[in-house]
């Protein structure tokens, strides 16, 4: 420690609580908001807690070379594509399944920057899914959540707990639609339009990103079968969002599947205000890819290994 620190009295209330804000802030990875909750104190109080921390050497930080390096790529990233804002995962992409720290990553994130009683859109599949799990278990106050897609509530986490902090605003439709008339007639209801209200005015919005595999989230559900992936990937295909199916140039592909699908149209997407997109491993690259080129997203969180492989794509 500084010896600035030893002004300060160690054994006294003020201390020990500068010690436990910056312990849960910075070990514990909660949120300014939650540790007003805990300590008893206002976010203002936390704020002036945490400053005084480091002004006093009682926190201290070391930026590594690895650190260095992946702000370095967040910059790159953020200059490249016109983003708002960059997050990479240190690791994620050595793991089995990228998608639970990338997840973790997003809530964190997501938490932060979201004001109390925050409406917050959410898309469909397993990254959002996981996402919507550990916002609404580690949320102080409830959470509201609108659906961006139809079909969401058959690929829900466990909203019977008692730790699952939050409302949800789904869209009472499936996906994908037999045909084009049922879907218009459908989108039409009291109920539906209701929900497609209520989507422009949130805060913020949260995306996941599919790409063209076999582990495809709309593919393992039964949406689609593995003719019509097969036909999407001969139409140019390399990825989705909200299950609207892009080529590498972020345009997008198949007009019949469109026409079924109960989804926020991308022309929409693109108006909406600090559209989150959490995607990683190196499969997923090429979508990640198409979805930056065609301007959808205003912050990217995904791993280091697909970041890099994003700044190493040339252009098309």
């Amino acid at each position: 420690m500084d010896e600035r620190t030893d002004r300060l009295d160690r054994g006294g209330y003020e201390y020990r609580l500068m010690i436990k804000a910056v312990w849960y802030y910075y070990i514990e990875n909660y949120t300014q908001q939650n540790i007003s909750h805990l300590l008893g104190v206002s976010r203002s109080k936390v704020i002036s807690l945490l400053e005084r921390a480091r002004q006093t050497g009682v926190i201290r930080f070391n930026v590594q070379l690895d650190s260095e390096k992946r702000v370095e790529t967040e910059r790159e990233l953020l200059r490249r594509f016109g983003l708002r804002d960059v997050f990479i995962v240190p690791g994620a992409g050595t793991l089995p399944n990228p998608n639970e720290s990338i997840a973790q990553a997003a809530a964190m994130y997501i938490l932060r920057r979201a004001a109390d009683n925050a409406f917050i859109n959410m898309g469909y599949g397993d990254t959002t899914s996981r996402i919507l799990n550990h916002l609404a278990t580690a949320a102080q106050l409830p959470l509201n959540v609108v659906s961006l897609t139809g079909g969401v509530n058959c690929y829900l986490p466990n909203t019977n707990s008692n730790v699952f902090n939050a409302r949800l605003y789904l869209i009472p439709s499936p996906l994908l639609l037999s045909g084009a008339a049922l879907r218009d007639s459908l989108r039409q209801e009291p109920d539906v339009e209701e929900i497609f209200r209520m989507i422009p005015l949130s805060s913020m919005s949260v995306v996941g990103i599919g790409s063209m595999n076999n582990r495809a989230t709309i593919l393992k559900n039964g949406i689609l079968n593995n003719n019509d992936f097969t036909f999407l990937k001969m139409q140019g295909a390399v990825g989705d969002v909200l299950s609207h199916f892009l080529d590498k140039n972020g345009e997008l592909v198949s007009p019949d599947l469109e026409k079924r699908l109960m989804s926020t149209p991308m022309d929409q997407l693109r108006t909406l205000e600090n559209v989150i997109g959490a995607a990683g491993g190196p499969d997923k690259a090429e979508a990640i890819l198409a979805v930056l080129r065609g301007g959808y997203l205003d912050v990217l969180i995904t791993d280091e290994d697909t970041a890099r492989l994003l700044l190493e794509a040339p252009d098309p």
